[in-house]
């Protein structure tokens, strides 16, 4: 008889007998600490709600794993499960094309463990008694050898879950927010707590905070304002700096309570963390801060002072008191997002009024109302340790631009950054869309880190944590992660790349007749100019699926970028490797003959078979250009310089590939094109606009870029 064994983040969870094709189960009772008997294993829920994967189809696709070992190939496709597998040097195997993939590992011909990994954890499937030769074994070092369990491999201690019930929490202004508390049994009468805060329902996901609970944390997750079974106004973003501190502080008056307190979470349960640390509490002593959401203007929904049509996916799901995902996936985005004024899209698509997006709507600058979400402006009080993680393709990655602004001056040891190739969804993918990010993509020590952090803060543990590398970050091209005792990374030096359009060339349009303008590292002494014409009517499309909500997305340009209203600028083949680590800083400088536009710029990477795949972008409404606060529209003849600050990357351009920058006025899918009148995004009347963006002299429009062992020369 065959057991294989199931760990989360060091649980082991269930124990699993294999005899005559039939499959036990011995799953751990979350309320008991204990095992139950052994039983026809049947459902697999509660693993799924873990690990984001069926252990079902693990146990019965395990005769054809075990086969691959047999076949030579590099790239194998499982055409009976319709899986594809790279193979690493050390002998193990990768899952490609998907979301939540598995790593297969062999010892000879024996698979004897699956490896999986999530946007905070690290879950695996083991033969009992190979435990040590997976990353069990840094659990294990984290407590010196104890085991929860005798006869098995578990790191503990391990302790029930005890739920304390559910209590409704009254805000200073009078609304009441459900709340569930659930408590170690630990014999102990007070405990640290980890708070999650949630607009998506405080039932949904639990299982994945049980972790904490079992290392004797407490654990609150409350339903946000209007959300779910918590009274009040849903409106994103609004209220969260008084009801996290409110929230802080109810949770330090219980009797259970230690008054020390981390919280948890991504996204939106990212934002929530950094807007009550921004109240200034003191109950408030860890962060672990997964893909935060920023503020208004330069995060989301009015990134730039456009307004985000890439986020409509997500507010379709919050329309109604419970999250309602199915709302998300529609074959009619384009026909929903030609909508005007946008008031009307929810009547038109979903047959109600929105009152938070009427609300949205209705505050076109930024004004007190947006000022009100605007947590790091809004910060007070002291550096709050945070534990930091995004991607280089997070479509909340901007959120995270200003966490790493905000704790630049904070103490080294109250801060560490863990920066992967990854989008929104977090540690879950070798691959995004046709973009292979490498072998080393994904880890599987996140969860040791994220508790390493908690217990340092919360319960002065000496482990080490806040000794290590200040900055992990991975670069893609190299596939390698690296370190770095700052952010920006102290290696990379910032150098100014100069737009050029030589002698008889023009930008517009990589596939046109015309040609195109350059990358060049010395500034150019003639002034140059190039037009294009931007019609609302006919935007330019950034590309992604809007039913995925993952809004920046690695994909490939070269079609689009054929476009005659797209200017490209390309650089030389590199002739040795050059790698761009941070997030650039272009000066724009150009003229419209309308009162207001857009410009979108993005960095790419050309390879040599010409595919130009987008790394980083960002966009601005140029009204804005010098306040979020105050419009300042354009006039006829005049040029104004433009500064866009791009998403974060850190990429190796190989010898035999460019760089490349485009610029345009529209990306249909990411913003709402605006329509060149004073009434920029809403408005039912549009203008096309003639903008031309210069180059040389006084108005040289260069792109700062952050080059590691810099500076490049072409």
């Amino acid at each position: 008889m065959m057991q294989w064994n199931f760990y989360m983040s060091g649980i082991l969870y269930g124990k699993f007998k294999i005899e005559k094709d039939v499959i036990y189960e011995s799953a751990l009772d979350i309320s008991t600490g204990k095992f139950t008997e052994y039983k026809v294993f049947t459902d697999d829920s509660f693993y799924k709600k873990l690990c984001s994967r069926s252990l079902f189809d693990i146990f019965h696709h395990i005769p054809v794993y075990e086969a691959v070992t047999k076949n030579p190939d590099q790239e194998i496709y499982l055409t009976e499960i319709s899986e594809r597998y790279t193979k690493r040097a050390d002998g193990s195997y990768f899952q490609r094309d998907i979301k939540f993939p598995k790593d297969l590992i062999f010892e000879k011909d024996m698979l004897y463990a699956i490896a999986m990994s999530g946007r905070d954890y690290g879950a695996v499937l083991v033969r009992k008694g190979f435990e040590d030769q997976t990353f069990l074994k840094e659990w294990q070092k984290l407590y010196s050898g104890q085991n929860c369990f005798e006869d098995e491999f578990s790191p503990g201690p391990v302790y029930p879950v005890h739920f304390a019930g559910t209590f409704m929490m009254h805000t200073r202004d009078g609304e009441e927010l459900a709340t569930d508390v659930y408590l170690p049994d630990d014999q102990k009468d007070r405990h640290p707590t980890v708070l999650i805060r949630t607009p998506y329902g405080k039932g949904d996901g639990k299982e994945s905070y049980y972790r904490y609970i079992q290392r004797g944390y407490a654990v609150v997750i409350q339903d946000v304002r209007g959300r779910e079974d918590s009274t009040g106004e849903w409106l994103p973003n609004y209220y969260e700096v008084e009801d996290g501190d409110d929230t802080l502080n109810w949770i330090a008056a219980q009797s259970w309570s230690d008054g020390c307190i981390g919280m948890t979470g991504g996204s939106y349960l990212g934002y929530v963390q950094w807007a009550a640390a921004a109240s200034g509490n003191p109950h408030l002593k860890a962060m672990l801060s997964s893909v935060c959401a920023g503020s208004a203007f330069i995060d989301t929904p009015r990134r730039g002072g456009c307004f985000e049509s890439g986020m409509m996916a997500w507010a379709f799901a919050m329309t109604e008191n419970r999250f309602r995902g199915d709302l998300m996936e529609r074959d009619d985005w384009d026909d929903i997002l030609d909508i005007r004024p946008l008031c009307e899209i929810a009547p038109l698509a979903l047959g109600h009024r929105v009152p938070f997006l009427d609300r949205w709507f209705s505050h076109p600058d930024m004004d007190k109302f947006w000022k009100m979400s605007d947590w790091k402006n809004r910060y007070q009080g002291t550096p709050v340790p945070a534990l930091i993680m995004s991607g280089w393709f997070d479509d909340n990655g901007m959120g995270t631009t200003e966490a790493l602004d905000l704790t630049a001056g904070w103490p080294e040891e109250t801060v560490k950054v863990i920066l992967g190739p990854w989008k929104h969804s977090g540690n879950a993918n070798y691959d995004i869309h046709d973009t292979f990010l490498g072998e080393n993509a994904l880890r599987f020590d996140l969860d040791i880190i994220c508790l390493k952090w908690l217990d340092h803060f919360l319960k002065n543990s000496n482990n080490g944590i806040e000794k290590t590398a200040p900055v992990e970050y991975y670069t893609i091209g190299e596939n390698r992660w690296k370190t770095s005792k700052t952010w920006p990374v102290s290696n990379a030096q910032n150098q100014c790349f100069y737009l050029n359009i030589p002698e008889g060339k023009y930008a517009a349009g990589n596939g046109s007749s015309c040609g195109f303008g350059t990358i060049e590292t010395k500034k150019p002494e003639t002034e140059n100019s190039e037009a294009y014409i931007y019609d609302p009517k006919h935007p330019s499309i950034h590309i992604i699926d809007m039913s995925e909500n993952e809004i920046s997305v690695p994909e490939n340009y070269t079609e689009e970028e054929k476009r005659a209203d797209i200017l490209t600028f390309t650089s030389p083949v590199l002739s040795k490797d050059m790698t761009v680590t941070g997030d650039i800083t272009g000066e724009i400088y150009f003229s419209c003959d309308c009162p207001d536009t857009d410009l979108v710029l993005r960095l790419t990477k050309v390879d040599a078979k010409g595919c130009s795949v987008k790394l980083a972008d960002g966009v601005l409404d140029v009204k804005y250009r010098n306040s979020f606060e105050t419009p300042e529209y354009l006039e006829p003849g005049n040029i104004y310089k433009a500064v866009i600050r791009t998403t974060k990357i850190s990429n190796t351009f190989k010898a035999g590939e460019s760089m490349r920058i485009t610029i345009t006025s529209s990306a249909k899918n990411l913003i709402f094109p605006n329509s060149n009148t004073k009434n920029g995004f809403n408005s039912t009347k549009t203008r096309k606009a003639n903008v031309s963006i210069y180059v040389g002299g006084d108005c040289s429009t260069c792109m700062h870029i952050p080059v590691e062992d810099g500076p490049c020369r072409f």
